[in-house]
């Protein structure tokens, strides 16, 4: 993958959640919401507090969904970003 997000921007995968819950049901895909976490890929040059690698918890309804490498990632401005998973 070869792309560098620009200003307070972070490029996101999403993490992809269980397909059954705990007592055992399947949830079929057009059953489920899209996850609000993932891996952040890549840093814009004016981002702070956020390093490739990290995982993070983002808005529902931010970003920009783009396809590289036949995946789909998030391009997340900071604001959308609401925390950092440890």
């Amino acid at each position: 993958m070869n792309f560098q997000p620009l200003g307070k921007r972070v490029l996101v995968e999403r993490v992809e959640e269980t397909k059954t819950t705990a007592s055992g049901i399947i949830i079929p895909d057009n059953a489920k919401e899209k996850p609000l976490s993932g891996e952040v890929k890549a840093v814009g040059p004016e981002v702070e507090g956020v390093k490739t690698g990290d995982k993070v918890v983002f808005a529902k309804y931010g970003g920009t969904e783009i396809n590289l490498d036949d995946k789909t990632y998030l391009v997340l401005n900071i604001d959308d970003v609401l925390g950092v998973i440890k």
